[in-house]
Parts: C-alpha cells; structure tokens; sequence
C-alpha cells in the first residue's frame, strides 16, 4: 500500500491510501479519484520521501548560532497521522468523542437492537453499532430511525 498526500484545484490537501501507484494512476484515469470536500478533480503532491541511504549520505551543516535580533520559530514537527487535517475531519472525531460518550456500542447486534426498539420490544436507548447494507437498507425501509456515522468503532482504528 502506499499513501499518497493528495491535493485538489481548491486547495484541500488529504492523505489516501493506494494498492500501488498503477492503482492511483488507473483511477485518476477512470476518473474516479474526487476531493471529498468540494469533488473537483485531485492531483497528486510531490512526496516527501526520505531514505535510509538519502539521509546518511546527505552532509550535516552545523547551524549558525543565532543573535538576538535574527532568531525565528523552528519549524513545527510534522504533525502524526492520527491529527485531523481539516476542519471536516475535526468535526468528524469530535461527533465520534459525542457518540461514544452518549450512546452504547451494540456491535453487529445494531440492526436486531435498533428494530426491537422501534417494535416496542425493548425500551428505547441511545445505541450506535454496525450492520450489513442490507440490513441497514431494511431497517430504513421499515421506517426505523437509523443514520450512517461518518467514522469505524475505536477497535478497528489503525
């Protein structure tokens, strides 16, 4: 797999995962590689690639010392994979935080649980799990209140 930082005509840079680069390049071509944030076509960015080898070979200058009137910020660290990097994917993990804080993670038992309380079979609670499309598509044609989440249980998180 190799992850590519991606970067659309408006500006939105994200990270996407590809089987290989012919994979990126046969669906850029296809067409089918969209920003998530406004659909215009994505491009790739210049990767930031260092090697083993690169980085031995690459002569260390030693900085000059700074004076008092010439000093500036260091550059801050690259911030870890895991730090969402736009406001969609802030609003994402906070919604996340919400959900788990308030409801109960009933698992694959979602579809059974979330029909057992619109038949009145069970009382009513606040719930979030997981269910095959075909079991959310029933549920939703039966008129049962239920809503896709935009994230996976903490459990399958890489």
């Amino acid at each position: 797999m190799i992850r590519y930082t991606l970067k659309c005509e408006n500006d939105h840079s994200f990270d996407s995962w590809f089987q290989s680069a012919d994979a990126f390049d046969q669906l850029q071509a296809a067409g089918m590689n969209a920003c998530p944030d406004c659909g215009s076509a994505k491009s790739l960015m210049a990767p930031r690639v260092t090697t083993a080898r690169k980085k031995a070979a690459a002569p260390v200058e030693p900085a000059p010392a700074p004076t008092p009137a010439a000093t500036a910020p260091s550059p801050a660290p690259e911030a870890p994979l895991s730090t969402p990097q736009s406001e969609a994917e802030a609003a994402i993990t906070r919604m996340k935080a919400e959900v788990e804080k308030n409801s109960e993670y009933v698992g694959m038992s979602f579809a059974e649980e979330a029909r057992a309380m619109h038949d009145g079979e069970i009382d009513n609670r606040p719930i979030w799990g997981e269910a095959k499309p075909e079991e959310a598509k029933s549920l939703i044609e039966d008129g049962v209140p239920v809503l896709p989440l935009p994230f996976t249980p903490t459990r399958k998180t890489n």
